[in-house]
């Protein structure tokens, strides 16, 4: 062999010509991983005869190109995607040369994973390893020793948790390390002897001719088109003559053997290098996991949960460990501090862009990052590893799946929904356990159009305890009832299928404290790292808008239609602007203005409020997660909901004379 056997740095082609296949099995996260690495430049490659294709694209900030291929269980398979997959290897009609393959695993189920990466490993080309959902690995209590599979395998192995992108970094940075396996299989003393032949007659090869022989074995036209092109018609017919030997000598082999021969080697391996926790006996608590998929249990069960979740993230995260951080740390003691040395500065411009108090880049971008989003979602993702660590996680899914299928959600939507109450930006992040874009979709709208934050809801309470019960029942009423249309309407309009709950149920068990708190540890921090420089680019663009007159045109623009269509003081304006910033913020103006509002504008101020837009920072991760497209078409939709719904609940309560007086 020549290229095969070199890594792919070293060698003669041009990097920006290097093109990788993502391989692995079904369900381990690959078009993740895919859409993750690769820009936005995406070709769909339909292979003649076929109806698979294969989507291509450059890698995001490295050279070469990713192609994602369809999920599969053996090179030896003769489904269809199977098949694509040993068509690219072989071929560089389609996609060009592949120079390297990046095999991804499921950390949850080494063994099967590790099966597939043996068989490929025998192509002889450049491999590396990335083991994907790392965390649902960890809750399970399986740990896995990634340097010593390594040295057993002899190439890279890397770890990942891909809808948060953690070790994707690592993984691309990789790519110039990766190199072919010398893990070295062995068959059987015929088979080798095969082997060995086959490789003395087709010489030098970019796939190895053990690969080429063991396909050649169960007839693989792919294998027999690459060495009638390679070496031509005479050496095929040799090669095949050699093959019919062995099996007119060994006529009880199979693929089925082989296959076996590999999830052997491939359970040995992962014997080796994993360490499972024992499965706990405890009974009391496989009958609370069998209680919490019940409705009679289960409901009561669940409204207990995640009621404390609220209070641990709504009023432990977001009011104590914010107040303590934000408000005692960054506000009173850091930026007071800093301010001194800003002082200093001669241009009132630049010194107003980082201290503004209202618009800044450091009370607004990096402090309110640090001191508001930190603490609340480290919380939260504390919460989260309780519940997936425990093994409660998929079975309040399975309990609530019926009810969210009328929403186009599965039982998984009840996780971003119920953190919506206590942090909309957070629970936004939290779509990405959804897994088809109709469903983030359907998701991030309803967080962004009806779900009003903890601070909010604070607010809420303090202006609606002064107004008759009637006027909070309306309130929350109209938000209940607008979570359930809004959902039914989305799921008929919009294209796409809900995904089957499909879950993996594992035994109930006590949650490890350690564990849980490192990976949020880890989660808050990858987060951080990705959120603030976008907070801080945000606050500079809010900056300069209201320096522009923006604020101002918009206050003078829309405050007669405010007050025409919602009935409402042309002053409402500065509540939605500062609610536009920060809700909280909008609340406490709100507050402020009580005074000059009716009781009717408040339930109609507070409901469009809800309704018109989160924060800035939600603003802010709904495009991060969405995209420009979908971020722009949601923020649209919900700005038209709101105020037509506003002017709907004004009109029809003065056409029946209610005033909540």
């Amino acid at each position: 062999m020549k290229d095969a056997a070199q890594p792919v740095v070293g060698s003669e082609n041009r990097p920006d010509r290097y093109n990788y296949a993502l391989i692995g099995n079904m369900n381990v996260g690959k078009t993740v991983i895919f859409s993750k690495l690769s820009t936005k430049k995406v070709k769909s490659i339909n292979l003649p005869g076929s109806t698979v294709s294969i989507q291509g694209a450059p890698i995001r900030g490295a050279r070469g190109c990713l192609y994602d291929t369809p999920g599969n269980v053996s090179i030896f398979s003769d489904n269809e995607d199977e098949s694509a997959v040993r068509e690219i290897l072989l071929s560089s009609k389609y996609t060009g040369e592949i120079n390297g393959i990046v095999l991804i695993a499921d950390a949850k189920n080494l063994s099967r994973s590790l099966a597939i990466a043996l068989q490929y490993s025998e192509f002889g080309l450049p491999m590396i390893l990335n083991i994907n959902m790392m965390d649902e690995a960890v809750s399970r209590g399986i740990e896995i020793d990634t340097r010593k599979l390594s040295e057993i395998l002899g190439i890279e192995v890397t770890t990942s948790i891909a809808p948060e992108g953690m070790g994707l970094r690592d993984l691309v940075g990789k790519f110039s390390q990766l190199r072919p396996a010398n893990f070295g299989i062995s068959y059987t003393p015929a088979m080798d002897e095969l082997l060995t032949d086959i490789d003395e007659l087709l010489g030098e090869s970019r796939v190895s001719a053990r690969a080429i022989g063991l396909l050649l074995i169960h007839d693989d036209l792919d294998a027999r088109k690459y060495v009638r092109e390679l070496k031509g018609e005479e050496v095929l017919t040799s090669i095949l003559h050699l093959v019919e030997r062995f099996r007119r000598n060994n006529p009880t082999h199979n693929r089925d053997i082989l296959v076996d021969h590999y999830n052997g080697l491939a359970r040995n391996v992962a014997d080796d290098v994993q360490r499972r926790e024992p499965v706990s006996g405890n009974s009391r608590l496989a009958t609370f996991g069998d209680m919490c998929t019940s409705y009679l249990t289960g409901i009561p069960i669940a409204m207990l949960v995640l009621t404390l979740m609220y209070f641990f993230i709504g009023a432990f995260g977001a009011t104590y460990l914010v107040d303590t951080l934000n408000v005692t740390f960054f506000q009173g003691i850091l930026l007071p501090a800093v301010g001194q040395v800003t002082d200093r500065l001669s241009n009132e411009f630049l010194r107003d862009m980082i201290m503004d108090p209202d618009f800044g880049i450091l009370p607004t971008g990096v402090f309110l990052a640090m001191g508001l989003v930190l603490p609340v979602i480290f919380c939260f993702y504390i919460a989260f590893g309780v519940l997936e660590d425990s093994g409660y996680l998929p079975r309040i899914s399975i309990l609530l799946d019926k009810i969210f299928q009328k929403l186009g959600l599965n039982g998984k939507g009840v996780i971003p929904l119920v953190m919506g109450f206590s942090c909309v930006t957070m629970a936004l992040l939290t779509t990405r356990v959804l897994n088809t874009e109709k469903e983030k979709i359907i998701a991030s709208f309803l967080l962004y159009l009806c779900l009003p934050c903890a601070p909010l809801i604070a607010v809420m309470l303090v202006i609606l305890d002064k107004m008759p019960f009637s006027a909070t029942l309306t309130v929350f009423g109209v938000l209940g009832s607008q979570i359930l249309i809004a959902g039914y309407l989305l799921n008929k309009l919009l294209p796409g299928q809900r995904s089957p709950l499909f879950l993996e149920i594992p035994p109930m068990r006590l949650p490890k404290p350690l564990a849980v708190i490192k990976m949020a540890l880890a989660k808050t921090w990858f987060f951080m790292l990705e959120a603030l420089p976008v907070f801080i680019i945000a606050s500079m663009a809010v900056f300069l808008f209201e320096r522009a007159g923006g604020l101002r045109l918009l206050e003078h623009t829309l405050g007669p239609m405010i007050h025409h269509l919602m009935g409402l003081p042309e002053k409402s304006v500065q509540v939605f602007i500062k609610t536009m910033i920060r809700r909280e913020s909008g609340a406490a103006e709100l507050e402020h203005l009580h005074m000059i509002y009716t009781n009717l504008q408040l339930v109609v101020n507070l409901l469009v409020m809800t309704f018109v837009a989160p924060c800035i920072n939600s603003f802010i991760v709904l495009f991060k997660e969405r995209g420009l497209k979908t971020g722009m078409g949601i923020n649209v939709a919900v700005f038209l909901y709101a105020i037509l719904l506003g002017s709907i609940v004004n009109y029809l309560c003065l056409t029946f004379g209610v005033t909540f007086t």
